[in-house]
């Protein structure tokens, strides 16, 4: 009788991926089909975009909770790489772009959209450094759902205090503040000074520079970090906090650790972070040294579930361990640590330190950091662990649509970027079989792509060299392809055969079997006969299908 396994999704894995926040993307649902103008604006490097870089954004903005309208202004500093005239500058409506200023001159500007395009009135020539002061103020789209549905979000502590910040990956940064809004230029450094009523502490990305106390009763807080940042991540915190620090005694040095909680929750936040040394042990172990020692590591409570903002983590899973309560896994591993803490801060290495040019490619940043958990709960509790979790993520996988998205339309990949892209690096190091090797190469991704931005066809030529293994045809299947490829196996005479099916033409991959003992084999999509004999099952570790036939 034949016999098939085959991944299931159940209800309650749907409940639960729906609601998760996986970094906090807001549109994860299934992938577009159709694209308008300003999704190609946000997209591509147009015209307009292609002939500056950012170097560096020094943001300001002041608040009012009342109203729930801020107004700032953003100097932004560029480097020009070609000539121009033309500069879009993208702020999405409803906030608007009330002035922009260069060389002490107002420079005209027209709306299109969430896009607007400055005329400087003549070509500026190219390698000009250029530092332009752009105001704005509005009502900035107010989050419904954060994380998952972007924009500014305006809540109250316990005691009524006003609790304020931003959340908006894939939304993108100029749903608050004008920017070039696309994730493969990010500033060189940036700086944030957030004003806020004297009764409220404001807490942003890097280190405290300055803070100034004004006549009007508000305090201006200056944060600033030196090292690259991705848009979305540079984020103000805004509420009644209370602040204490540790020291990490890390590859690099001592790193600065810098806790924020909620005073009526400082009790617990002191509890529960202290999950934050072993991690940063494990994860410098296994992905090289934490990447922005300058500005250091913080760790900040916030009215949202959770997200990757760099050197200022934004955490809110209600001081437990798992997912709010619940392990994704359904192994038990997942309820021994603390999901946000864990996965967020694992983005620090990927998405802060390596980060897609087009987030298309973002499997580079979540199927890495979803990877990331299987590595801390192996740091924790043994190998064996490590797999079983990884394992039990696969009911969650929809194999609906391709990992990679569509490109130059701001448009994500498929949500299996986090489960199947941990299962996708599992069996990576599985078909490396050398756990040394595979660790070095995670540390080696970190180093060659230290602070840059990348495409997946990067990470993946890096992989294939240091592992020394032909994976083309393995990432087209997992990556461009939504088919599970499934080995298919047969007795004739009492010998193995066996092929893949449901793959793309040409695929192929080692896989390791276990019969009487275990043995390496290289399907492809022919049948092929072996001197293998008896029943067969193979490596739970790849992430394949399975049926004899």
């Amino acid at each position: 009788m034949s016999k098939i396994r085959l991944l299931t999704l159940s209800i309650v894995s749907i409940i639960l991926f729906s609601s998760s926040p996986f970094s906090g993307i807001a549109q994860l649902g299934a992938q577009k089909t159709t694209f308008t103008h300003q999704d190609t604006l946000r997209g591509t490097v147009g015209p307009d975009r292609a002939w500056w870089d950012v170097t560096k954004y020094d943001i300001t903005v002041e608040p009012d909770y009342v109203t729930r309208t801020i107004i700032g202004k953003n100097i932004l500093s560029c480097v020009t790489t070609g000539e121009g005239q033309k500069m879009q500058i993208d702020m999405q409506e409803p906030m608007n772009i009330t002035k922009v200023v260069y060389e002490q001159t107002d420079i005209p500007f027209q709306r299109e959209g969430n896009v607007y395009y400055l005329d400087f009135g003549h070509s500026i020539p190219s390698q000009t450094k250029m530092k332009l002061e752009i105001s704005f103020e509005g009502h900035p789209r107010e989050a419904i759902k954060p994380p998952w549905d972007g924009g500014w979000i305006w809540q109250k502590d316990k005691a009524g205090n006003p609790w304020m910040t931003v959340a908006c990956q894939g939304l993108g940064a100029s749903v608050w503040y004008p920017c070039k809004d696309y994730q493969g230029d990010e500033p060189d450094s940036a700086s944030l000074t957030i004003i806020v009523p004297d009764s409220l502490v404001a807490v942003a990305n890097g280190r405290l520079r300055n803070t100034i106390k004004n006549t009007n009763g508000t305090t201006a807080y200056t944060w600033a970090v030196v090292n690259p940042i991705n848009n979305y991540t540079i984020i103000p915190y805004i509420g009644k906090y209370v602040n204490w620090s540790e020291e990490y005694d890390g590859e690099k040095g001592k790193l600065d650790l810098s806790f924020w909680a909620l005073a009526e929750d400082e009790s617990k936040a002191r509890s529960q972070f202290k999950q934050v040394i072993p991690m940063l042990k494990c994860f410098e172990h296994w992905f090289g040294p934490y990447p922005f020692y300058e500005d250091g590591y913080k760790l900040v409570q916030s009215s949202h579930l959770g997200m990757e903002h760099q050197s200022a983590v934004a955490y809110g899973n209600q001081f437990m361990n798992g997912y709010l309560g619940k392990d994704l896994s359904g192994t038990g591993w997942g309820n021994k640590w603390d999901y946000i803490i864990v996965h967020e801060s694992g983005h620090e290495w990927f998405a802060n330190n390596i980060t897609t040019k087009d987030i298309a490619d973002m499997w580079v940043h979540e199927g890495f950091t979803d990877y990331s958990e299987t590595l801390y709960t192996e740091c924790q509790s043994g190998k064996k662990a490590g797999e079983a979790y990884n394992i039990g993520l696969r009911p969650k996988i929809l194999n609906e649509s391709p990992v990679i998205g569509p490109y130059g339309v701001n448009e994500e990949g498929a949500k299996d970027m986090y489960f199947k892209g941990s299962n996708i690096l599992q069996t990576i190091r599985t078909i490396m079989d050398d756990d040394e090797k595979f660790r070095m190469m995670l540390r080696g991704l970190n180093s060659e792509f230290y602070h840059k931005v990348v495409t997946s066809k990067d990470i993946e030529a890096y992989i294939i060299k240091f592992s020394g293994k032909d994976l083309s045809s393995f990432f087209d299947q997992y990556l461009r392809d939504n088919r599970l490829p499934e080995f298919q196996y047969r007795y004739s005479a009492g010998n193995l055969e066996y092929r893949f099916a449901n793959c793309i033409e040409g695929f192929t991959m080692p896989l390791k079997i276990k019969s009487a003992k275990p043995e390496w084999i290289n399907p492809d999509m022919n049948w092929q006969k072996s001197s293998i004999r008896g029943r067969i099952s193979v490596d739970p570790n790849f992430y394949v299908g399975s049926r004899k036939m």
